[in-house]
């Protein structure tokens, strides 16, 4: 099945389009707001405080997130987020052009910014089933990561220039412009209309979600694998990797090594969309072992080579898994809950993240840098073996393709 074929239906081409936006201005933001905030006060326990702030918001929201999502018009929410996220960015914007900004303010601001992703996180999940027929998920799926991914490095790089060129004031402002044209783009998205819950209940809604949630041994049993993947995993890389970095191959081979891994992902994007195993979310899974090498290669051969091996490697594997995990919650979770499970794995998944991060410095200072990164990589194995004892998900099948009309075309 093409890669392209899901761009036939005018409901997925505009979510693809605001997706793509919203992840290039979400990949402009940190890095000027980093500097906006250097260039303020050159402290870094200022910029933690402002970036924490953001992070602690969007964890503890994620859940009511989910509640919203399965309550309202997903694309409203997607418009309404980009558009509050795109405001609160000019204003950011305009306090460090016109010389009223405080870290208070930023921190207040960061804030707003966090509720709104942990809005806007769920309903961007869980809408893909509603754009295109159910045959088309793991194509859609694919393109869809394929074109976030392109997003993040071309945020990225744009964001470096143009604070470097106009100042980080302007790079806000050009932030808060993508907000703008992602909120756009989610307004030319047309979905069937569905039956939604009336009624405020939002605490019934999260013990259903919650219900959801831990009835499927498949869905929790990933979850808590990730909790550990990423902690270990992402923890070790983002802190320990460029101390590494520094000591040998340098800051800009750690630049290419970042763009490798990248690289690997979108690499397996194009073979998720043309590779659609029967037990696929068993593959994927089983491949998250991957994901020990870069770490594991840090720890006992740090060199350039074999990491950039392990990087491309590692992303291609991860995204096999991403793509696989996406269709089989789309698939196999109802669409008027599928939200908020979406919700309590983004909290399960992400909410040790910082801890790892928080820990890996003062760990490696008591233990040593090879034996804490040795120690990373083998809870990433252990933690994905312990998930593949689930027989739900060595067995869970994706459905059988069926003819379905398609939808917003």
């Amino acid at each position: 099945m093409s890669l392209l074929e899901p761009l036939r239906h005018r409901s997925f081409r505009a979510l693809a389009v605001g997706r793509t936006l919203g992840t290039f201005g979400n990949s402009v933001a940190p890095v000027a707001l980093a500097f906006a905030v250097l260039d303020r006060t050159g402290s870094a326990v200022d910029l933690g405080l402002v970036v924490g702030a953001r992070s602690l918001a969007n964890v503890l929201l994620l859940l009511f997130g989910g509640v919203l999502a399965d309550r309202l018009p997903r694309a409203v929410i997607l418009q309404g987020t980009e558009i509050a996220a795109g405001l609160s960015q000019a204003l950011i914007a305009a306090s460090v052009l016109c010389g009223f900004s405080s870290i208070p303010f930023l921190v207040a601001l960061g804030v707003v910014n966090g509720a709104v992703s942990a809005m806007s996180l769920p309903a961007a999940g869980a809408i893909t089933p509603q754009t295109v027929p159910r045959e088309l998920l793991a194509p859609s799926n694919a393109l869809l990561r394929l074109l976030i991914n392109g997003g993040r490095i071309a945020g990225a790089g744009v964001a470096g220039v143009a604070v470097a060129a106009t100042g980080s004031g302007w790079a806000l402002a050009l932030n808060a412009l993508l907000f703008f044209a992602a909120a756009l783009a989610y307004h030319a998205v047309r979905l069937p209309r569905t039956e939604r819950a009336s009624g405020s209940r939002p605490i019934a809604d999260l013990i259903d979600g919650w219900h959801e949630f831990r009835s499927r041994t498949w869905v929790w049993a990933v979850v808590a694998q990730f909790g550990v993947v990423n902690a270990a995993g992402f923890g070790a890389l983002s802190v320990i990797g460029p101390v590494v970095a520094d000591e040998t191959f340098g800051r800009s081979g750690w630049g290419l090594v970042l763009a490798v891994q990248t690289a690997g992902a979108f690499l397996g994007g194009i073979v998720a969309a043309h590779w659609q195993p029967r037990h696929a979310l068993f593959i994927g899974v089983a491949l998250v072992t991957m994901d020990a090498l870069p770490v594991l290669t840090l720890g006992w051969w740090p060199s350039l080579v074999p990491l950039l091996i392990a990087m491309l490697a590692a992303g291609l594997a991860m995204e096999q898994f991403s793509v696989a995990w996406d269709v089989s919650l789309q698939e196999h979770i109802p669409p008027d809950r599928l939200a908020r499970v979406y919700s309590y794995d983004m909290v399960g998944s992400l909410a040790a993240m910082p801890l790892g991060q928080i820990a890996a410095g003062p760990l490696v200072q008591h233990f040593g840098r090879e034996p804490v990164l040795v120690a990373c990589g083998v809870l990433v194995l252990v933690s994905t073996g312990l998930a593949l004892c689930s027989r739900e998900i060595r067995q869970l099948t994706n459905r059988p393709s069926a003819p379905a009309a398609p939808t917003g075309s």
